[in-house]
């Protein structure tokens, strides 16, 4: 018997406006078997970060894993410090190509065109879905009246959450991720959290977790990147370092992303953050080699810190 819900662009508008999340996808295992991206050029060499990196805003942890002011994490609010993400394109199709178009707003509901840029780009877009078995890293393009616009096809119809993280430039140019729903209209089977493991494969890719994070206090993660199995000593340099990760607490879809520290070029990528709070998270892996970028994914779960 097919279990699934058709959801029509007309419910999903109605979900996108009353709040109503739709658990996505059917994939059980913590790894993203599409996570290839084509790679534009070559990147300049990596910043090089150390551990005693100072403090991130707004979802942002730099180096040592400081957390936004007060220990939240980010994309929880639409509008924050005056800036809000006015979504264009609230709804798509699964399975479809499709466009999504949005503007960071001032006060004034003006589109804001003088951002800081960081890692070679002016604003960072992640599409998530509410279940965390889908995660797209998107790269817009900005319009000369703020508005922002970038292809992507979703392959199942829900919930999904959309991340705009960005700098401001001038006196309010602290790091900001605000976030927005996004519907995906189309035949919608829940599933379940992928479960808790501590290796991903993606493209022929093995990715090892080691370490652990702790609610409100820093830890360490190691990902080892390896192939065929041998370690891959040439990660390739992506958004100016050699790997990316993204965290997302299950539930509220509270974000965080954290730049490497110093090393590389592999096969180790390790990060130092801190979690927001106790409780079941994915972490979403962004690597580069071979000219492409690739994702791995992990579900962890994230306990008290020892006092």
């Amino acid at each position: 018997m097919n279990t699934g819900l058709k959801i029509t662009a007309y419910a999903a508008a109605l979900a996108a406006a009353f709040g109503t999340a739709y658990g996505v996808g059917k994939s059980a295992d913590p790894v993203l078997g599409t996570g290839s991206q084509h790679a534009g050029p070559a990147h300049p060499a990596p910043e090089r970060r150390e551990k005693t990196g100072g403090e991130g805003h707004g979802g942002h942890q730099e180096g040592a894993g400081a957390v936004r002011r007060g220990g939240a994490a980010g994309g929880l609010e639409v509008s924050e410090g005056g800036y809000t993400l006015a979504l264009r394109t609230p709804t798509l199709t699964a399975g479809t190509p499709g466009e999504i178009r949005f503007a960071i707003e001032d006060e004034h509901g003006a589109g804001l065109t003088d951002y800081r840029r960081e890692h070679g780009k002016e604003l960072h877009l992640v599409v998530a879905s509410r279940d965390l078995t889908t995660y797209r890293h998107l790269h817009p393009v900005r319009s000369a009246d703020g508005t922002w616009s970038a292809p992507v096809e979703l392959p199942a119809a829900g919930g999904y959450r959309l991340f705009a993280d960005f700098t401001p430039a001038g006196e309010r140019g602290t790091n900001r991720t605000l976030g927005a729903d996004l519907v995906v209209a189309g035949t919608f089977r829940p599933a379940g959290m992928p479960p808790v493991r501590a290796v991903a494969e993606v493209d022929g890719y093995r990715v090892a977790l080691s370490g652990g994070l702790r609610a409100g206090r820093a830890g360490e993660l190691t990902l080892t990147v390896s192939r065929d199995g041998r370690p891959v000593t040439d990660l390739q340099p992506h958004l100016g370092a050699y790997g990316h990760l993204v965290a997302l607490r299950s539930g509220d879809l509270a974000y965080l992303h954290v730049h490497p520290n110093e090393g590389g070029p592999g096969p180790e990528v390790s990060f130092t953050a801190t979690a927001p709070s106790v409780g079941t998270y994915r972490l979403f892996l962004d690597f580069r080699h071979g000219g492409e970028v690739r994702t791995a994914s992990f579900t962890v779960e994230v306990a008290a810190a020892d006092h």
